[in-house]
């Protein structure tokens, strides 16, 4: 049994993704300190809320969570939580992790959120073993542009606005759709996340 700690900054619904992670009898902990991710096997960053409050509880956190990706803990990153892999977001004022270079911006599509279902077009990747033909559910009203164009491992195209659906360094995976919410397809794309923790 492998410990996955689902980071809580205070802004969204964890009982879903939790559901989700603990489906294989893992021990899943809802998580304040980053000082505790010691004991962790992975990480999960949810996928609900606004940057600006997301980024200044995750402040005090940020150089222990850092440190944890540096030292290689599988990291999965879901909508908001991708974002905050990168360095900073339109949306409002706050420091992401800055884990993957580049900025977060407003999707530029006349009909904005972005709620529903769309198709993502993926790269060969282990988060997408066995899953093909993907679509996935989004609810997000921005989107991540990184600097360099390699650690996009998937896209997605929303009114004319191609954006990446995905990303990846070392092994810190984001995903800007919720997998939680995706159907059997975003059930393997988490079983491939536990396969890497296993």
């Amino acid at each position: 049994m492998k410990c996955i700690v689902l980071f809580d900054y205070g802004v969204g619904n964890l009982h879903s993704l939790g559901k989700a992670l603990g489906r294989r009898g893992h021990d899943v902990r809802i998580e304040h300190d980053a000082q505790n991710l010691g004991a962790a096997d992975a990480l999960v960053l949810p996928g609900v809320g606004a940057f600006g409050p997301a980024a200044a509880a995750l402040g005090a956190h940020r150089e222990r969570m850092l440190q944890a990706l540096g030292d290689g803990i599988p990291c999965l990153a879901i909508c908001l939580g991708m974002q905050l892999l990168f360095d900073a977001s339109a949306e409002s004022e706050g420091t992401g992790l800055g884990w993957i270079a580049g900025q977060v911006r407003r999707l530029a599509a006349a009909r904005v959120p972005q709620m529903g279902w769309n198709g993502v077009e993926t790269q060969p990747d282990p988060l997408f073993d066995g899953v093909t033909g993907l679509v996935a559910y989004y609810a997000n009203s921005y989107v991540c542009d990184a600097v360099d164009a390699a650690a996009v491992i998937a896209w997605t195209d929303y009114m004319g606005d191609r954006f990446a659906a995905a990303v990846r360094r070392g092994r810190t995976w984001g995903v800007q759709f919720h997998p939680e919410k995706s159907a059997a397809p975003g059930l393997r794309i988490i079983d491939n996340f536990l396969d890497e923790i296993e």
